[in-house]
């Protein structure tokens, strides 16, 4: 079974929330699809976490170790129809990356990220749901 998993999921399992067993469990078994923009949107989300004062610095490098220790497969998508989907949905175009990315394969959705949720049921994609 594959399943695409966004930055809000990913996020959460690297920073130990409440939902990350919920996500772990999930996923079990699942091989994780994302858009090859996955990576540039962690290291995003670290930086900005540490500019928080949320982490250090040294924190989030071994939290990017543990994200690259995760197994997962990184793929191209359609920006042209993210830039779409996005228009249709009101989603900024990172978020759209995984919708489309979903919709395009028939895959569902991980996502913590409310707004996309609700896009992607909009869209006809399922999601997996979790519960922390």
């Amino acid at each position: 079974m594959q399943v695409v998993i966004d930055t809000s999921a990913i996020m959460a399992i690297l920073l130990e929330e409440p939902e990350r067993p919920a996500l772990i469990a999930a996923t079990e078994g699942a091989t994780l699809l994302a858009p090859a923009v996955l990576p540039w949107e962690v290291g995003n989300a670290l930086v900005a976490i540490i500019r928080r004062r949320r982490l250090s610095e040294a924190e989030a490098r071994l939290a990017w170790r543990a994200y690259e220790a995760i197994p997962k497969r990184l793929a191209d998508v359609d920006v042209g129809e993210a830039i779409g989907l996005a228009t249709r949905h009101g989603l900024y175009a990172y978020d759209a990356y995984f919708l489309a990315l979903a919709q395009r394969r028939s895959l569902r959705l991980l996502t913590l990220d409310q707004h996309l949720g609700v896009a992607a049921r909009r869209a006809g994609v399922d999601l997996v749901e979790v519960r922390g």
